[in-house]
């Protein structure tokens, strides 16, 4: 027997936990579309996401290492698809929804430009006197405005539960409203997942890109609380295991030690204010989906460990930075000759203004379209992929 939306929507409100938000309740779209014959909407919102270009261009942009250093290191996508990946095991055992947290962990990074993190601080520098660059604020701008593929709204015309989830930064603010209902003080169980998941995966796998790429070694780690205990896990876990097992089980322990720990703490939490509705969620005393105390502790000390011997090693920031550099002057090619960019971006040029528009062409680039563009325009040399601009050309 087929499962058509009906039944879904049945089941998740058979099924799921009186704190989780259910497709059949959201409080809609910004453009009101009739449903879809079989899949709920937090569905469609994941799936229209996935088939987004800002998605797929995460493919070829930074996470800790330049795209094309090497094809096992993980790029935003593959880091995107781990985070959607533990938010969706977060999510069934709290008995969320779990297609809603997976569609704002897949969303989470399209914001990202290229070069990571410190590509990111060059255009927040660039634009100070244009209202700055955030990558989260620039999600929000992709799946709200800058994607173009359907002919009545501009934007994905996701629910308002993924969009007011994509908005972790701005819930903080009091008072803070998207289409007139609060999105604080705390955001939706299922955005909390979302956001702790993204905390534990680079946690553990930038751990284990920093140590193929050997910029650390396992002897650095063994000074750090959290790492011993991983290993001590995994020995106990697999008794006898040696090289070369030993170093992946430690790194699969150090993301389930996190996993145990946030729903331990979570499972006490809803118990003690039991929250009834999505809403007492968002007006709970505090935060219900985090670590605890303890494990904080120690993650702060590998969080330092990692920017201070991967982030900021000598081999990758310098590589960044060269490439940033690069970023830079041709972000201030594109102000300065606009009619450069692509066809969908000059058309926002009236209404946004040259630098707006610039800030958000260049962020929607891949890495390697990024260089490529610099080579055309700055140093006048030919390009050698023949690849287009995802934004339109």
């Amino acid at each position: 027997m087929l499962m058509n939306r009906q039944s879904r929507e049945d089941l998740e409100a058979s099924t799921l936990a009186a704190y989780a938000c259910r497709s059949a309740e959201s409080r809609g779209r910004p453009v009101p579309e009739a449903g879809h014959a079989h899949r709920t909407a937090f569905q469609r919102d994941r799936d229209r996401i996935i088939h987004s270009p800002c998605f797929r261009r995460l493919e070829y942009k930074t996470q800790v290492f330049i795209n094309g250093t090497a094809d096992h290191y993980r790029t935003r996508l593959t880091h995107t698809i781990e985070v959607a990946a533990v938010a969706r095991t977060l999510a069934r055992a709290l008995n969320a929804n779990e297609d809603l947290a997976e569609a704002i962990a897949l969303a989470h990074d399209i914001g990202h430009c290229p070069f990571g993190h410190v590509g990111e601080k060059a255009l927040d520098d660039l634009m100070e006197n244009e209202g700055g660059f955030d990558h989260n604020i620039q999600s929000l701008r992709w799946v709200e405005l800058l994607e173009s593929r359907y002919p009545d709204y501009q934007g994905l015309n996701l629910t308002w539960e993924v969009r007011s989830g994509l908005r972790k930064h701005l819930s903080k603010e009091p008072g803070r409203m998207l289409d007139g209902h609060p999105i604080g003080p705390w955001q939706g169980i299922e955005a909390q997942i979302a956001d702790v998941a993204d905390d534990m995966t680079y946690y553990a796998h930038d751990v284990d890109d920093g140590l193929d790429a050997g910029l650390i070694t396992e002897e650095q780690l063994g000074d750090l609380d959290m790492w011993q205990e991983a290993g001590e896990r995994a020995r106990a876990e697999f008794p006898g295991i040696g090289s070369p097992h030993l170093l992946p089980m430690t790194i699969r322990c150090l993301l389930d030690l996190q996993v145990e720990d946030v729903l331990t703490r979570s499972e006490d939490l809803l118990k003690r204010y039991q929250p009834a509705s999505p809403a007492e969620v968002m007006n709970c005393e505090e935060r219900i989906v985090g670590y605890s105390e303890s494990l904080w502790k120690k993650l702060g000390e590998l969080r330092r460990f990692l920017f201070q011997n991967v982030y900021w090693h000598p081999k990758v920031h310098r590589a960044n930075e060269e490439a940033v550099q690069m970023m830079s002057r041709l972000f201030l090619f594109y102000v300065e000759h606009p009619e450069a960019m692509g066809r969908k971006a000059r058309a926002r040029l009236e209404k946004q203004g040259s630098w707006r528009t610039a800030c958000d062409y260049v962020s929607g680039m891949t890495d390697r379209y990024a260089l490529e563009e610099y080579m055309k325009h700055i140093e006048h040399k030919p390009r050698t992929s023949g690849s287009t601009d995802a934004q339109g050309g």
